[in-house]
């Protein structure tokens, strides 16, 4: 390769890296949990992502839904994770995992149950992409 060729390929893959920090690359990821719990129950929330920390938030019973967007980061390495306490008891969850769910939402729709976060599922149009709680160790 001649120095030329070598400093137009230098300068692509600059010009690549910072489309991709400043998001220009990625669609916007919108994320909306809900509380479905039962009547009368109130779910304490807070998310966080390595670099975020989005804040305790307090859903009742299919109330409005706690809301965040954001750009993933472009070699899919973005993690939002979430605790959830209800009657004294937490636990956890991965609410978005760009392994997990890049390619299945942009607006990613969560009923949180008692027995685990359920998905919004386009294809039927139900929350049917249920996940058990994450355990700890």
């Amino acid at each position: 390769m001649n120095p030329s060729s070598i400093n137009l390929l230098l300068w692509f893959l600059i010009l690549l890296f910072v489309a991709s920090e400043a998001g220009f690359l990625q669609h916007k990821q919108d994320i909306l949990v809900y509380n479905d719990l039962q009547a009368g129950t109130d779910l304490t929330l807070h998310c966080k992502s390595k670099d975020d920390d989005l804040g305790i938030h307090v859903l009742t019973y299919q109330g409005n839904p706690f809301e965040f967007k954001f750009r993933p980061h472009f070699f899919g390495r973005t993690l939002f994770y979430c605790s959830m306490e209800w009657n004294g008891v937490v636990h956890r969850f991965d609410i978005y995992d760009y392994k997990r769910d890049f390619d299945k939402c942009e607006r990613c729709l969560w009923n949180i149950k008692a027995t685990g976060p359920c998905m919004l599922n386009y294809s039927t149009s139900k929350y049917d992409i249920c996940y058990p709680w994450k355990t700890t160790a």
